[in-house]
């Protein structure tokens, strides 16, 4: 099936590349929608703009567009971008993982940076734990593919995600939803607006999503991926004069999902260490206890100087904290248990001075950010008789000054000018040591008592400066057709390991350098008839790229984040909508991905040097194909309109590690989803009921391997959901 489902997606991609100009001559002229490339607004250069003039790779999903296809998180986003990673991170329930291009984090820990950057509401969301963001009461989500350092800064090498939370009504409503579906799910959420004058509002959206597990702990009975959240938003605005807003939001999440321990995809020795019949069943035995809590607030302040000008500041404060714990070994027995907390917080600071004027538009600013992140986990080693303790946190200042400029050098032909300059300063202290007793150490709460082996213990402190260029050249072939070229630099912190073992690894105390990418990348978009499309290919290369790895040495856990060297990334993508009929039309998304290392240096722990072993080492994360396709099907029907959505997603072959694994590797899948609204003829109300994963595939989405008879042989498995059927209402007041 999945070799049909390849076959379709790229014929289908050959054939819409092909057959745009035909089209265009032969089928009969259609208004534009609000899924058109031309009426799609969009703010990826931080300013309002149709989405075909952006010479940039950009994904937009509308709010309307996610309802149809039934999507509940921003995870949903990997099914209908190419070329994109964004899952659930192993062992979480809302730690966001994300990947564009081959090229991202998958490790959450503190001290560690994503590649793909998070904004909401254009606020920097710096760590990725309860990042997994619900869809509700939104406007829309951008995916913006490829290095965005000249407007979005540090830790944009792969690209962005923007999520864009909706404005309030000038008028008095409310809207309610409840949903019941497989897993007894039951989500109850609600949002309104509230006009106090004519000129001030305030707005409220809350949410309460739970669903009993997919699988269960064996062991203790507990539901395992199972799923507790309660979010809750509230927002005023005030607009004094029309040239003059201002917007203070607030935002909540709690998570009590039990924690996911995944599964053991091989069988040990001992109780519980065979391979549970089904992918989301556990015998783990560290407990059952989780909780993911994170909260913000911002401010953001817009005011229309003059006719030309726009000056505009966000500031925002942020903090989260994360109790739970991981069974590595999935067993009763505490072989590899990991009891862990997180803790940040962060305060960012963001001017923008907007203008435009007849042939020039552009954004000058600066940004500010301050942020702590810290942490404790324990490795318990039952085999060894000890726990390995490991706490620290890392402090980061950085400082931007950004600049991006549109000169229209003729009506038809741009040139796009970017450019910042960052400076981050990071203080990382980081402390390991091995306890006697297979329990808990002092750092998370275990009995006092002295360490017997001191492994790690510093303090250090490191500057990093860098300069992202960016230069596009766009031209307008037409009216509806712009074609752009486009070099762009992205630049992702340099750190410290917070898992570093100095004993093992001494220049762990020394940190590791930053990543850059540079991007060349030619792109063609707009509208041919009933064909709204964009399309890009692209060439990347990755230097000093950050690797994050644990292995097994002797009776620890030997951590490398090293800067392995450099890769070659190339590839294409080729996405947009496609009217058949005037009840008919399409939705597709492919992505071509090549990722090969050209370096990859890693230190040997027998010779303790350094050697290349770049031929035995792939990237992670990076299918060589993905697909969407999806139909929506527009009738009348009791007066009412119904409006069904049947879709197929693919994605190729890929590993979870740098290191090959046939066990925890993923092969090539397709997830089938169909969806079907009805709205009522008064448009107050609709019922809907959506089925994911129809086929009930079984795939990975993360992994951890400690092979070895310490470990008890622990290859461990997470699985993406599996098939479900959700029943929904909803009703506008």
């Amino acid at each position: 099936m999945n070799r049909l489902v390849k076959t379709v997606l790229l014929a289908g991609a050959a054939w819409g590349a092909l057959s745009a100009t035909a089209i265009a001559q032969e089928a009969p002229a259609q208004e534009p929608t609000a899924t058109s490339l031309d009426e799609i607004i969009v703010t990826a250069r931080r300013r309002d703009e149709q989405l075909k003039d952006v010479p940039v790779a950009v994904t937009a999903l509308s709010a309307e567009r996610l309802e149809e296809t039934g999507a509940t998180d921003i995870t949903a986003l990997q099914q209908q971008s190419p070329n994109a990673t964004v899952q659930v991170a192993r062992g979480s329930n809302s730690t966001l993982i994300s990947f564009i291009r081959g090229v991202g984090q998958q490790d959450p820990l503190w001290g560690f940076e994503p590649g793909v950057g998070l904004y909401v509401d254009d606020v920097y969301i710096a760590r990725p734990q309860a990042a997994v963001l619900d869809i509700f009461d939104i406007e829309r989500i951008e995916v913006l593919r490829g290095p965005q350092g000249s407007l979005y800064g540090r830790n944009t090498v792969g690209g962005a995600i923007k999520y864009v939370t909706s404005r309030l009504s000038p008028e008095a409503e409310a809207t309610v939803r409840a949903a019941y579906g497989t897993y007894n799910q039951i989500d109850l959420v609600a949002s309104g607006s509230l006009p106090l004058t004519d000129n001030f509002r305030v707005g409220a959206a809350f949410a309460n999503l739970t669903r009993d597990g997919y699988g269960r702990n064996i062991n203790t009975g507990a539901e395992h991926y199972d799923k507790d959240v309660t979010a809750f938003r509230a927002s005023a605005e005030f607009t004094p004069r029309d040239e003059v807003f201002f917007r203070l939001a607030y935002d909540r999440t709690q998570d009590d999902s039990n924690p996911r321990h995944g599964h053991r995809e091989v069988a040990g020795v001992g109780y519980g260490a065979n391979s549970p019949g089904s992918v989301y069943d556990t015998y783990a035995g560290v407990g059952d206890e989780n909780s993911v809590e994170s909260e913000g607030l911002s401010f953001t302040g817009q005011i229309d100087v003059s006719e030309h000008w726009t000056f505009k500041a966000i500031s925002a404060w942020r903090e989260g904290r994360t109790d739970t714990v991981i069974d590595f070994d999935n067993t009763p027995a505490p072989t590899l248990d990991i009891p862990a907390y997180y803790a940040d917080e962060q305060y960012t600071q963001e001017f923008q001075f907007q203008f435009d004027y007849d042939r020039i538009q552009g954004v000058f600013g600066v940004f500010y950010l301050d942020a702590t992140a810290e942490g404790a986990f324990d490795t318990i080693l039952g085999g060894a008789g000890i726990v390995i303790g490991t706490g620290g946190s890392v402090e980061t200042e950085s400082v931007a000054l950004f600049g991006d400029v549109n000169l229209d050098l003729t009506d038809r032909l741009h040139l796009g000018l970017g450019v910042r300059w960052t400076q981050d300063s990071k203080t990382g202290e980081v402390f390991r040591a091995n306890y006697l007793g297979a329990t808990r150490s002092p750092l998370l709460g275990g009995s006092a008592r002295a360490p017997i082996l001191l492994r790690t213990d510093y303090t250090n402190s490191r500057n990093y400066d860098d300069v992202s260029p960016r230069v596009a050249v766009s031209y307008d072939f037409s009216d509806d057709i712009t074609g752009y070229a486009s070099w762009s630099s992205g630049f992702k912190s340099g750190g410290f390991d917070m898992r570093g073992d100095a004993i093992l690894t001494p220049d762990t105390v020394n940190g590791y350098d930053p990543e850059t990418v540079d991007s060349y990348e030619m792109g063609l978009k707009g509208r041919a008839g009933p064909l709204s499309f964009s399309s890009a290919i692209f060439y990347n290369e990755y230097q000093d790229q950050q690797v994050t790895t644990q292995v097994p040495a002797g009776a620890s856990i030997a951590s490398f984040v090293d800067n392995v060297g450099q890769s070659t990334i190339y590839g294409a993508e080729f996405e947009g909508s496609l009217y058949l009929t005037e009840n008919l039309s399409a939705n597709f998304a492919v992505g071509y991905l090549n990722a090969e290392f050209d370096q990859f240096l890693r230190y040997n722990l027998t010779t303790m040097q350094y050697e290349d072993i770049s031929d035995q080492v792939v990237l992670q994360n990076a299918p060589e194909w993905t697909g969407y396709f999806g139909l929506t099907w527009q009738s009348q029907l009791a007066g009412g309109e119904l409006v069904v959505t049947p879709s197929v997603s693919y994605r190729d072959d890929y590993s979870q590690f740098e290191f090959p694994n046939p066990t925890l590797d993923q092969e090539a899948y397709a997830l089938v989803d169909l969806s079907a609204i009805w709205t009522a003829p008064s448009e107050r109300w609709s019922i809907g009921v959506f089925g994911k994963n129809l086929t009930d595939e079984e795939y990975r989405v993360g992994a951890y391997s400690f092979p070895g008879a310490l470990f008890n042989d622990s290859l461990i498995g997470y699985y993406g959901p599996p098939r479900t059927v959700t029943g929904s209402i909803q009703i506008k007041f």
